[in-house]
């Protein structure tokens, strides 16, 4: 919940050339409010423009939500679903989850679906467990090739917002479970093509050791995303 419409223009602005790549895929995951600004913006780049949540009801009295047909209308491609604050703070639950998912790739909106452990998780040993419970509700009634039209983002809580990061094997170790749960659920084919993106306090300092990882495809990007160190980031291999 960052960024006013003046805010985001300069952010936009800032960033825009500098992340206008081919050798990398950049999304713009901003507010609601911001969308139509970020998407004139980014119209004659290779920058795709989404959005933060939804609602997985087309219409209806469903006072201070937003739909998927809404999204579309202003242009978005993607939409973060069961980010770890969505979760937590408003209580959304796997059953919720799915639904959205279902909505998204029914849609064509491409869902950047959101798995992540606590502190008391990861020190119970109950980190990779839980995650394979979130994967496959996430999932559950979505057909290969939804599928394939999909993202996963792997966000330890413990790591978002407080400057703490998944050490890049921890990373990998849950990246790489969450790749074998897809392959479980679908198969190898999907499974190595499905993109897998590490988030919690991702750095232009720790972005290239996480990327390296082989189960580890993208960032998901928070508090770096509103700086232009956001551009090191995306230029982290050059």
């Amino acid at each position: 919940m960052n960024m006013t419409r003046p805010e985001a223009l300069e952010l936009v602005q800032t960033l825009r050339d500098k992340c206008n790549t081919d050798k990398v895929e950049v999304i713009f995951l901003v507010p609601f409010t911001d969308i139509e600004i970020a998407k004139t913006l980014t119209n004659d780049s290779k920058i795709s423009v989404g959005a933060q949540n939804f609602y997985y009801e087309p219409k209806g009295a469903f006072t201070g939500e937003i739909s998927s047909d809404m999204l579309l209308e202003l242009g978005c491609t993607h939409v973060i679903i069961g980010h770890s604050e969505r979760r937590q703070i408003f209580k959304e639950d796997n059953d919720l989850i799915n639904k959205k998912v279902v909505t998204a790739v029914g849609k064509h909106l491409i869902p950047i679906i959101c798995c992540g452990e606590t502190l008391d998780q990861r020190e119970n040993n109950e980190t990779l467990s839980f995650i394979k419970g979130q994967i496959e509700s996430a999932y559950n009634g979505i057909s290969k090739e939804e599928a394939s039209r999909t993202i996963i983002a792997y966000e330890p809580i413990w790591a978002i917002g407080t400057g703490k990061t998944a050490t890049s094997d921890q990373a990998e170790e849950v990246c790489k479970a969450i790749r074998e749960t897809v392959k479980g659920i679908y198969d190898d084919e999907l499974a190595s093509n499905i993109r897998i993106l590490y988030g919690g306090s991702v750095n232009s300092k720790n972005a290239k050791e996480l990327f390296s990882k082989e189960n580890i495809d993208g960032g998901l990007v928070g508090g770096a995303s509103l700086k232009a160190e956001f551009i090191d980031i995306v230029n982290y291999d050059m």
